[in-house]
């Protein structure tokens, strides 16, 4: 009996572990990463592998020359909390830089970067 009893609470506290959490990576971006575009974008839109906290979540837009061409905070698109979109000026034509650092609803913190080209 005791050894039913024992492996019945290892069993119950097993299943009451969870996994770590994933962390919100980016999945695929608009414009792509890397890409050229012949027209200029009227916003960036990051999609990442978990939801996001949008209180914590942001992304910003830099030209070749290091000034910020986004139009303010990021915001998280309320239909899918997975998706981050920042506003951009009218771009001309140039390298650009996108730099994002995002809080998943599980608590972790990522943060990267990636460029795209608008074309002349």
């Amino acid at each position: 009996m005791r050894t039913i009893l024992t492996a019945a609470a290892l069993s119950l506290l097993l299943s009451a572990t969870h996994p770590a959490g994933a962390h919100a990576f980016l999945d695929r971006a608009d414009p792509r990463v890397g890409s050229s575009v012949r027209a200029a974008p009227r916003e960036v839109a990051l999609w990442f592998t978990e939801k996001l906290e949008p209180a914590f979540s942001n992304a910003e837009v830099y030209n070749s020359a290091g000034a910020r061409v986004d139009q303010g905070r990021a915001r998280i698109d309320r239909s899918d909390p997975s998706v981050m979109r920042v506003s951009v000026k009218a771009l001309t034509p140039g390298t650009y830089k996108v730099r994002w650092r995002v809080l998943s609803v599980d608590t972790h913190t990522t943060e990267g970067s990636f460029s795209f080209r608008v074309g002349e």
